[in-house]
């Protein structure tokens, strides 16, 4: 762990002893791969044990809290606490086995503790969920009881009035009597009904003493569960007088932010700088969340721009703030070889005029919640959807748009510097991004043997073909040839869940590119992509993770980062970095910008250690050329915002073309009706095109059963374009072109295609 050493004599100087009321001090806190363990400062206080950033956070803002009566507390190794309490994690490390050991001693105290106050207050007073079955049959019974005691005395009171009443009755006629034989008798009489009384009177004052006895034990229970309802409540409100209070400093911060930035004359000017986006600040750190982390640690390295040795121009990674390009020197890359900046590959203008508008979106309102609420923690594939929530292109076309910025190739094709060809592939890769920033709606689910190509041969000199090759889990298969010294080739399988409120969209599989002249051969993978605000707000899109594009023949790498978007963050938002190195780890190339916008590159020139951060930690200081820029986004057609924030390409990919193949994604049905904006119509398709689908698959599975019986081979779908083979580079196994779907555009020969419209 890189950071272990840094305060580990602040560590171990946790305050007071195990054992007492509280005990704090430093540990290091599993954030999640992308951090890995981050310094915290934990506070054990009344069987809770709760973390924050700083010790100064401890005013305003907690990070988390653990309830120790609940909890399994392990160690991993020498080091290593691991916490685990109603589905809840933290994997914590100490800085010494020492520290460890004080800080297990002060957990299991503490726990034993939180323990002994639940059971005094009967399990209901001490825990934060909802009164269990079980406490609530004893609180009946209990009033069973208290109801009997009270008839008791109730009966016993009854009993005394009517006896006492007896009694003064027979007193009287006692001092009226004059004859001695008589007086005997009623003598006799008076002392019956003494006893009488004397016995019910005893009766009730048991009774009395049982009910006071029932009534002060659990007098004392209610207190106690009182009086922590009334701590939790206190609590709780000055929980939302600190929420109140940043809030408002947030807000004021926001407001005062374009004065302070318009007013120092010496900022890099940039417009992304001093954006905030309208979003919803993150409210916790748990482990699903990377968003409270992604502001702390600054970049392991600090660029210095080559301009003049008097005054260099430092930048935190953020190169796009302290660019010395313009916004036109695509061709001016004076440290790329003239072979990189020859014409982009749009020379040839396109020969078919392309649509370039579709009918605006309806306003269809719709109760999200409704839907989504009880498909939290599903698949998202198995949750049916109304076409409400999609965009009228499928998946497979979401795919192909990775394309949009395929000059880029075209680009790197050229290049004689493997390194200067890895900028652009890296450009490339992350340009696929920019047109999902205002996209939050569902692309269709393709149907399994869907297909969909983009020829783009005459325009652009490539061709595209996608196929949905698995339904569950869904994947599909995407192969692009150029003849401007390329093949791409991909399969994708979409793995996302449904946290409540946020959507995790996690594409697995790898990326190939292969570039015809020098045979180097790049492979990477996607990041993780998060649609917040799913229940509360308006949608907004994020990228984050880590992106490795790795040249197998030279071993030469690009490490590429997407930043999480922190509210607190000072950074610009959805910010990319990278470093390009070569196969000895030898760093050449900076990489800087944003995945929605524009990526530029800088050549280092000499490197160095120094910089500490805040705590110490060194880095490495790369001194570099002003950065060229690699690529910029083009700006979004006319009205796009009622075109689904679709571009330009997207814009034609669901256009009509003759000649395609009866599976292609042009020619389904309910996508058509959505995009005519007959969504009533569409829904009624896509349910007839999912049962359909459905049939198909029992059909299949009735085979496979059949098949077994009869000890025969059942060889189960197999895909039409595409077949499984073993990746010579990577060793996986994955679905790759075999050919054949060309020629049969050329013949028209559709025969082999499935019947799935």
């Amino acid at each position: 762990m890189s950071e272990q050493g840094k305060g580990s004599a602040s560590a171990s100087a946790a305050a007071p002893a195990p054992g007492s009321d509280t005990y704090k001090g430093w540990l290091f806190k599993w954030t999640n791969y992308l951090k890995g363990y981050q310094r915290r400062w934990f506070v054990l206080s009344n069987g809770l044990l709760s973390y924050y950033r700083t010790q100064a956070e401890m005013a305003h803002t907690c990070r988390g809290t653990i309830n120790l009566a609940t909890a399994h507390i392990d160690t991993e190794d020498a080091c290593n606490i691991v916490l685990s309490s109603g589905g809840r994690t933290y994997h914590l490390k100490a800085s010494t086995e020492v520290e460890r050991q004080r800080w297990v001693t002060a957990l299991e105290l503490a726990k034993a503790k939180a323990i002994r106050m639940m059971n005094d207050q009967s399990d209901d007073s001490g825990d934060e969920e909802p009164t269990s079955q079980s406490d609530r049959s004893e609180i009946q019974g209990t009033l069973k009881i208290l109801v009997s005691k009270l008839d008791d005395l109730s009966t016993c009171n009854d009993l005394i009035a009517k006896h006492g009443a007896a009694l003064q009755r027979s007193l009287s006629e006692l001092e009226g009597l004059k004859v001695p034989v008589e007086g005997g008798e009623k003598i006799k009489a008076v002392n019956e009904r003494a006893t009488l009384f004397r016995i019910t009177s005893n009766a009730m004052i048991n009774a009395c003493r049982d009910f006071l006895d029932l009534a002060e034990t659990h007098s004392r229970r209610w207190q106690r569960a009182l009086q922590y309802e009334r701590e939790q409540r206190t609590h709780l409100e000055e929980t939302i007088e600190q929420l109140a209070k940043q809030h408002n400093s947030l807000e004021r911060a926001w407001r005062e932010a374009p004065t302070l930035v318009s007013s120092a004359p010496s900022a890099p000017t940039t417009n992304k700088g001093s954006e905030r986006p309208h979003k919803e600040e993150a409210s916790d750190e748990d482990e699903d969340t990377e968003y409270f982390d992604a502001m702390e640690d600054s970049p392991a390295f600090i660029t210095v721009t080559a301009t003049e040795n008097t005054q260099h121009r430092r930048s935190q990674s953020n190169l796009s703030g302290a660019s010395g390009g313009h916004p036109n020197d695509w061709n001016q890359d004076d440290h790329m070889s003239p072979s990189c900046n020859d014409v982009s590959g749009k020379e040839l203008q396109p020969r078919r005029q392309r649509r370039t508008h579709i009918p605006d979106k309806p306003n269809y309102s719709l109760n999200l919640w409704s839907i989504m609420k009880n498909c939290i923690g599903k698949e998202l594939s198995k949750i049916p959807m109304p076409v409400n929530f999609n965009e009228p292109l499928s998946m497979l076309q979401r795919l192909t748009e990775d394309l949009e910025y395929h000059e880029l190739l075209d680009k790197a094709a050229r290049c004689e510097s493997s390194l200067e060809q890895m900028c652009l592939v890296a450009a490339f890769s992350v340009s696929s991004y920019s047109t999902t920033v205002h996209r939050t709606a569902k692309p269709f689910n393709p149907l399994l043997g869907e297909t969909y190509e983009l020829d783009r041969l005459e325009e652009f000199g490539y061709r595209s073909l996608c196929e949905q090759v698995s339904h569950h889990p869904p994947a599909a298969a995407h192969h692009v040839i150029s003849q401007r010294g390329w093949t791409l080739w991909q399969e994708i399988t979409i793995a996302s869940k449904f946290r409540g409120k946020y959507l995790s969209i996690m594409p697995l599989g790898a990326i190939h590119l292969q570039f015809h002249a020098s045979g180097n051969h790049y492979v990477w993978r996607k990041v993780t992509s998060t649609v917040h605000n799913i229940i509360v707000g308006k949608l907004w899109i994020d990228q984050s993770g880590d992106i490795e594009i790795v040249n197998h023949r030279t071993k030469e790498t690009c490490q590429l980062k997407f930043s999480p978007y922190s509210y607190f963050s000072r950074d610009v938002p959805r910010k990319v970095t990278g470093v390009v190195s070569d196969s000895g780890g030898q760093a050449h190339y900076i990489l800087s910008g944003t995945w929605d916008d524009k990526m530029e590159s800088a050549k280092i020139i000499q490197s160095s250690r120094g910089g500490s951060g805040s705590e110490g930690k060194q880095k490495t200081v790369y001194q570099t050329l002003s950065p060229k820029l690699l690529w910029k986004k083009y700006p979004l057609p006319e009205n796009a915002d009622n075109m689904y924030y679709f571009s330009a390409l997207a814009l034609t990919l669901n256009e009509l073309e003759e000649g395609v193949g009866l599976t292609d994604s042009r020619l389904r049905p309910d996508q058509r009706l959505m995009e005519d904006g007959r969504w009533d119509e569409a829904n009624s398709e896509k349910q007839r095109l999912e049962e359909k689908q459905r049939a198909v698959r029992r059909r299949r599975e009735a085979e496979a059963s059949d098949a077994l019986d009869e000890g025969k081979e059942y060889e189960g779908y197999q895909p039409l374009w595409f077949h499984q083979r073993r990746d010579s580079v990577t060793g996986e196994t994955n679905f790759v072109y075999k050919g054949g779907y060309w020629e049969a555009k050329d013949r028209q020969d559709w025969s082999m295609c499935p019947d799935i419209f």
